[in-house]
């Protein structure tokens, strides 16, 4: 294991998982972090493998086992499906690596758990892909909560309207998980550590599936410790194309001033992935994400700004919003 603050540059990072999430954290190492370097890659598809490494430049591993056993790799990147985070990032951690986990982290609060007693054990980073917060803008909302700016807080809406068309929302476990997971530690972020969220209600709805079982509407409300009340939208149904678009929406309202990020303000009109359009924010906060844990989590020791603790707590209110749904109620998080 390279011990934090003892790293050389640029730091040695290897993928476990090349799926279409790798293209933007490839992008961003190569091309925007010069304090970082991608050495390598494995996944369990042998054909994307080769197109991936192709692309990126960089090493195919025999196996999972013998990238993270390579001595010279400091971090590992856990872009798989949901289900194996668990595996692939106790694997890692083991063999002494830090870790970045794309978000969701894990499927349930065990496992969560699980994952922070390994990073204890053996001394190591382990960071939440929650990128949403390396957003400037975010950034200052916070500054302006926590200097009493905006007064007491009242309320935090965030909303996503994004169609997603039934073939892709197949590959996710529906929006609450996919997508609220983003949401709830957004929320965190701005709500601040003193203000945990204390009760949860929801309701989901599917719009335009014909056979995928998964929802592709739900709404959420939370309040928090303080009072104040969030709410939440994911929607996979319907694109909103409206003269002032919600397409990704976040606003912070107080007693004495309010703020507002869009996805809006920043579009490229060419198509991204699945996306109509390429949102260019987002592909910016993944960017900072990973010079993040680069340059201050990995050089200088400093916490990621969403801990493994707050992908425990996202886990309790989307498991929570799960139950408000099946048992239409509101669930005490207290």
């Amino acid at each position: 294991m390279n011990p934090v603050g003892s790293l050389k540059e640029p730091a040695r990072i290897a993928f476990i998982g090349a799926g279409d999430i790798s293209l933007l954290h490839a992008e961003a190492i190569r091309n925007h972090i010069s304090s970082a370097e991608l050495a390598g890659l494995w996944s369990i598809d042998d054909a994307l493998n080769q197109e991936k490494a192709a692309l990126f430049d960089c090493k195919i591993y025999e196996s999972a086992e013998a990238l993270v056993n390579d001595p010279t790799i400091d971090a590992v990147f856990i872009l798989t499906n949901l289900e194996s985070h668990t595996e692939n990032a106790t694997l890692a951690m083991n063999a002494g690596k830090h870790v970045l986990i794309e978000k969701p982290v894990a499927p349930t609060v065990a496992e969560l758990e699980q994952l922070k007693a390994c990073a204890e054990q053996n001394g190591v980073i382990l960071c939440p892909g929650h990128n949403y917060i390396h957003e400037p803008a975010l950034a200052r909302t916070r500054e302006l909560i926590d200097g009493g700016k905006l007064g007491d807080l009242a309320a935090i809406y965030i909303h996503y309207h994004i169609n997603h068309p039934e073939e892709v929302a197949k590959r996710y476990p529906g929006v609450i998980r996919h997508i609220l997971t983003h949401h709830s530690y957004l929320l965190l972020y701005l709500a601040g550590a003193n203000n945990p969220p204390e009760a949860v209600s929801a309701m989901k709805s599917v719009i335009h599936y014909d056979e995928f079982e998964g929802e592709d509407l739900a709404m959420v409300n939370i309040r928090l410790k303080s009072g104040a009340l969030a709410h939440f939208c994911a929607d996979f149904a319907a694109d909103d194309h409206s003269a002032d678009p919600w397409t990704f929406l976040i606003k912070v309202i107080g007693t004495e001033g309010a703020t507002r990020f869009s996805y809006r303000d920043w579009v490229e009109n060419k198509p991204g992935v699945v996306h109509s359009h390429t949102w260019s924010a987002y592909e910016y906060h993944i960017r900072e994400e990973i010079r993040h844990f680069v340059e201050k989590s990995l050089r200088l020791g400093e916490a990621p700004l969403s801990t493994i603790n707050d992908a425990i707590t996202c886990q309790k209110i989307i498991e929570a919003a799960e139950r408000s749904v099946a048992e239409r109620r509101e669930i005490d998080l207290s």
